[in-house]
């Protein structure tokens, strides 16, 4: 466990780099910590790290909007801790939590997911998953950038950039893809401009960027998070899901987020799941032993050094107690990745269509066919680099009744549910499989776009709702890559288990090297 600081956080580099929650919670109980200095501490470390210091030092660009009553907000929570008993505030108390774009809040803040088009427009509402963080305590610190539209705009879009928050980039290497949706939330939690931070995924947009920016990052499974007040993709695979440096805060934050909502039926089971919830933070090191792990022999990447890495980490995993079952053959998007974008451009345009009627009625664009229009017109701030094919197609969809749609779904579920992924564990008796969470961060390139290099298992993962955490794994050339854990639906408590356990018997994660490249005067040694 990490050491509790002796003494007030000091601008002068990052103390908290290699802390969890309970550090904090241990700095801030005893008085040598106050919610205000730590909010400060992170706001100083975004106007010095995140934006650009000259035309030689170009910033990370990760938070697009920060809260104006972050720091009110700290100073009430310190407030909170002189007026009640120490041991009544929980481990999100007093924490800066940094939110993915795409997230309503209700306060000062804008909800865009990255769009020129909703600049400066606020939700009409919160979404619940934000409510509980606030109830838990935490103080919302600022949104984060994103691939525009969660990544759902172009075929050649280049991920981390959006019209409103411009290219973000990866805190390893500065020009490297952070990968998306998630960018802004991946790379603040990897630079240390927050404690945790909140991304959201359809397929890959949490665990991708985590991979890449070398922190942890879990996609629960589906109906354990609201979905409410996140601007959609697909309702049949849009969640939210924790981003942070340390797999207990990513369980504990998770815990937070989760719960039922009776305006998103997915959620409506969570009540009878007590018990799961309380089990999320119940870590153990030793979680590995006797756990029967598939290996999944597709999900290798291009790169042969991420292979290696991937071989040393089974062998770790063995030394562990684990029993790995190799060879593994997980369902390929060969076999139903156009029933999958078929789904998305369907649920896309009724997703979008109903949130801006219901969270933002006030936006000059009221539905997708409006938004076509205003990009068109704005298109030399908007589409500078890439088009909107994407968002064409969806518009040209037939609503959620048209049989290519319902026709889609069903298969979908048939061979990434109960064909694929149940099928596959229930003929290996399988607790998990693991694998390389994907590739190296490639070179941004806005003329064409993103270069991913295979790998991984987000998409089966995703289609079906089921859960996928990712941790760091190692470095290749100063480049994270991350193992992948994966799990059936609602085991969510048993892969967060199997990635505490690799966590602390490798503490593979690297503090990010290129962001001492812009480190501004007083905050030399903070990365």
């Amino acid at each position: 466990m990490a050491q509790s600081p002796a003494a007030p956080v000091s601008i002068d580099g990052d103390p908290f780099d290699g802390w969890d929650l309970v550090a904090l919670q241990a700095a801030l109980s005893r008085g040598a910590l106050s919610c205000e200095q730590l909010a400060t501490h992170c706001l100083r470390r975004i106007e010095a790290l995140d934006r650009p210091q000259g035309p030689e030092q170009p910033g990370l660009n990760s938070v697009i909007e920060i809260n104006p009553d972050a720091l009110s907000l700290a100073r009430q929570r310190d407030a909170e801790r002189r007026q009640r008993p120490e041991g009544s505030f929980g481990a999100l108390h007093s924490i800066p939590v940094l939110l993915k774009d795409n997230i309503a809040t209700a306060d000062a803040m804008a909800t865009t997911a990255g769009s020129l088009a909703l600049a400066g427009l606020k939700a009409h509402g919160e979404a619940p998953l934000v409510t509980r963080l606030r109830a838990a305590g935490a103080v919302i610190l600022g949104k984060t950038n994103l691939s525009e539209w969660a990544n759902f705009r172009s075929t050649r879009s280049t991920s981390g950039w959006s019209s409103r928050g411009g290219q973000t980039r990866n805190p390893h290497v500065l020009s490297r893809s952070p990968s998306g949706s998630s960018s802004g939330s991946a790379v603040a939690v990897a630079a240390g401009l927050c404690t945790v931070a909140v991304g959201t995924e359809t397929d890959g947009s949490i665990t991708s960027p985590a991979n890449l920016c070398g922190v942890v990052g879990m996609k629960p499974t589906l109906g354990l998070v609201s979905r409410s007040g996140i601007i959609p993709i697909a309702a049949s695979q849009d969640t939210a899901g924790p981003m942070t440096r340390h797999v207990r805060d990513a369980a504990v934050l998770l815990q937070a987020m989760a719960g039922e909502d009776p305006q998103d039926p997915a959620t409506h089971s969570v009540s009878t799941r007590q018990k799961l919830l309380a089990r999320l933070t119940d870590l153990h090191v030793d979680a590995l032993r006797g756990a029967r792990l598939g290996v999944v022999a597709s999900a290798l990447p291009l790169q042969p050094f991420v292979r290696e890495h991937f071989e040393r980490a089974l062998n770790v995993l063995r030394d562990l107690g684990a029993e790995l079952v190799d060879g593994l053959e997980l369902p390929q998007r060969t076999l139903y990745g156009e029933w999958e974008i078929n789904l998305m451009l369907h649920e896309f345009k009724d997703g979008l269509n109903r949130y801006l009627h219901t969270w933002q009625p006030d936006a000059p664009v009221r539905h997708l066919g409006e938004l076509l229009t205003w990009n068109v017109q704005q298109a030399h701030r908007v589409m500078p680099f890439f088009g909107q094919e994407l968002l064409e197609r969806a518009q040209g969809t037939a609503g959620l009744q048209a049989p290519q749609y319902l026709d889609s779904l069903q298969a979908l579920q048939r061979t990434v549910r109960e064909e694929g992924l149940q099928a596959v564990f229930a003929q290996h008796r399988l607790d998990a499989v693991v694998a390389p969470s994907g590739s190296l961060a490639w070179p941004i390139d806005p003329v064409l776009g993103d270069h991913y290099g295979g790998g991984g298992i987000s998409s089966p993962f995703a289609v079906a709702g089921y859960p996928h955490i990712t941790v760091p794994m190692g470095t290749v050339a100063g480049l994270p890559c991350g193992l992948s854990f994966g799990g059936l639906a609602w085991q969510d408590d048993q892969i967060l288990n199997y990635a505490y356990a690799w966590e602390q018997a490798t503490a593979a994660r690297v503090r990010p090297r290129a962001a001492r490249e812009i480190v501004a005067p007083g905050l030399e040694g903070s990365l």
